[in-house]
């Protein structure tokens, strides 16, 4: 059992409930608006950490984060690889038909709603906004965890009645 810790539009606030639902993950992926270096230097301390850019993500830190990625949530150094994860910040950027690139969980960020949807044999997970309450939504991140036979699950964690 591997567990994925995935976060997004930290907007430059990464709170230590966001660090304690994240810690005992093997891999963080943040979905973009990270904010700035510090945030990923922070989450680098749990895990190794994977990043795209989000739409606020300017400057030479966000010229440094692509602006998608393909990540295995197999085992580091499996031969197996593992089932693939897409990533990108705004789903409405996604320019591939995700089940025939191989791919089997797209996970994105931007709009602050964290959900889980199936279509097509592919989850599209959106762990929601860990950074600055937006509106009346949650504060949130997200879990993947992937079984022995390579099937996934999502969750969402939320951080509860943060400011």
């Amino acid at each position: 059992m591997r567990h994925i810790g995935v976060i997004s539009d930290t907007h430059g606030l990464l709170r230590s409930e966001a660090l304690d639902a994240l810690a005992g993950s093997e891999v963080i992926i943040h979905a973009g608006d990270v904010g700035d270096s510090e945030i990923l230097e922070r989450l680098a301390e749990v895990a190794p950490v994977h990043a795209v850019r989000g739409n606020t993500d300017y400057g030479p830190f966000g010229q440094s984060l692509p602006v998608s990625e393909v990540v295995s949530l197999g085992p580091e150094g499996s031969d197996a690889g593992g089932p693939l994860a897409y990533v990108l910040h705004d789903l409405a950027e996604l320019e591939l038909d995700a089940g025939e690139a191989g791919m089997r969980v797209v996970i994105h960020g931007h709009s602050h709603r964290p959900a889980i949807e199936e279509r097509g044999g592919v989850l599209y997970f959106n762990p929601g906004a860990a950074g600055h309450r937006r509106f009346s939504l949650p504060v949130t991140v997200g879990r993947l965890t992937i079984d022995d036979d390579g099937n996934v699950t999502a969750e969402i964690l939320d951080l509860g009645e943060v400011p």
